[in-house]
């Protein structure tokens, strides 16, 4: 009986699928992608009980929300290049001891403080995450049409997640105290822990180069004062320090682009950003994670607060925008294997789009039908979007960098 080592070897050799092994280790890789994902939005439920708790100020009440995603994003590079390093499971078993540790600890926290650094944390350990499961994903799967449908299941959990957000905060919230969206990464990392180093084979790129650790300090210098002037811009509004913030980030960020492209071994390969389909799906991916969140948050508030259901009646409420997220990413899968992507891609958006076309249109009516109907043509368009973009990622990036 071979190894999943011994099987992605031969797969790479041969061209043979993996066994049943590689799905094995697949369903295990879904457990954090979708918690990070269920994080990202779970909390605009449990954000009334919060204030009510811990009184925050507004500014705080953003940080609260927003320091999570802002930190996993500003780390993800830097996370990835370490993992090429030191080893991508792990980094993925580090990042969930620490998720599931931090989860456990903001959960009981005192004070509206503690709990953005506690928020901070996550996004540390999520961003260890995040990109340990893709490169992961790619190493096991060297076939495309097993390495695409392993992504599109990939895909549908990550945008699934955030439909499901709502959900399960709306259950627990019904039942509990506000502390337990943070309590259910524990129950869910446990397992990983478990059956990672069972059924995950460790993978690095051996021509990793060496940790630049200026050029990470160069990242964080440029994503931190971005995000501190959006962050001041969005509760105070225009100011002279918010441009300062700005030209400073940008100047850091020219610094740490021209870094990267003298190095030897840069932390992230900007030539890469000369593909065009690279850049496009990347592009595709960001606006698509940004549109389900922005939506998902906006809709959690308004059913609460303006429609009056209750946080259960709220969750199940978006049931089949959840639905929609995940059928769509699993049957763009065949239909990406016929059609060319500059097609698929510009549809799927198109029913984002409509969605929010929708929204627009029947703002102020009060028909909740309507509201629904939007969140499952953007669940549509969002779920097919994420899964041919990410799979366009891979596709393009040569197998050590994807």
């Amino acid at each position: 009986m071979t190894t999943l080592t011994e099987d992605i070897r031969i797969a790479e050799s041969e061209g043979r699928p993996v066994t049943w092994r590689g799905w094995a280790a697949l369903v295990v890789l879904m457990l954090p992608v979708l918690l990070i994902s269920v994080d990202n939005t779970v909390l605009s439920f449990a954000l009334p009980e919060i204030a009510l708790a811990l009184e925050p100020t507004a500014a705080q009440q953003l940080w609260i929300i927003d320091a999570y995603p802002l930190v996993l994003a500003g780390l993800l590079v830097t996370m990835g290049t370490l993992g090429d390093r030191f080893g991508r499971r792990r980094m993925l078993l580090i990042g969930a001891t620490g998720f599931a540790t931090v989860s456990a600890l903001s959960a009981f926290a005192p004070s509206a403080e503690w709990l953005i650094a506690g928020r901070a944390a996550m996004g540390l350990f999520g961003a260890m995450i995040m990109p340990s499961t893709l490169a992961l994903l790619r190493s096991i799967f060297t076939l495309r049409n097993q390495r695409r449908l392993a992504i599109a299941i990939w895909a549908s959990m990550f945008s699934a997640g955030a439909a499901l957000g709502p959900i399960v905060g709306g259950v627990l919230l019904e039942h509990f105290s506000w502390g337990s969206v943070f309590l259910m990464a524990v129950p869910v990392l446990v397992p990983l822990l478990v059956l990672a180093p069972l059924l995950v084979p460790e993978s690095r790129n051996p021509d990793a180069g060496r940790v630049d650790a200026v050029s990470i300090v160069l990242s964080m210098a440029m994503m931190v004062p971005i995000v501190w002037a959006i962050k001041e811009f969005a509760v105070h509004g225009f100011s002279p320090t918010i441009v300062v913030a700005t030209v400073a980030g940008a100047g850091f960020g020219i610094l740490f682009v021209r870094r990267q492209l003298r190095a030897r071994s840069p932390m992230l390969d900007m030539r890469l950003f000369t593909r065009g389909t690279f850049s496009g799906a990347l592009l595709v991916n960001l606006l698509s994670v940004i549109s389900l969140v922005g939506f998902m948050f906006f809709i959690a508030q308004h059913l609460q607060l303006i429609v009056g259901l209750s946080p259960v009646q709220a969750g199940f409420a978006l049931v089949p925008s959840l639905a929609s997220v995940i059928v769509s990413g699993l049957l763009v899968v065949p239909i990406a294997s016929r059609i060319p992507p500059r097609i698929v891609v510009p549809a799927a958006l198109m029913f984002s789009m409509s969605g929010y076309l929708l929204v627009a249109a029947t703002a102020g009516s009060g028909d909740l039908g309507w509201l629904l109907l939007a969140s499952v043509l953007l669940g549509i368009g969002i779920g097919a979007a994420e899964t041919v973009s990410n799979e366009l990622v891979m596709a393009s990036a040569p197998p050590s960098k994807a």
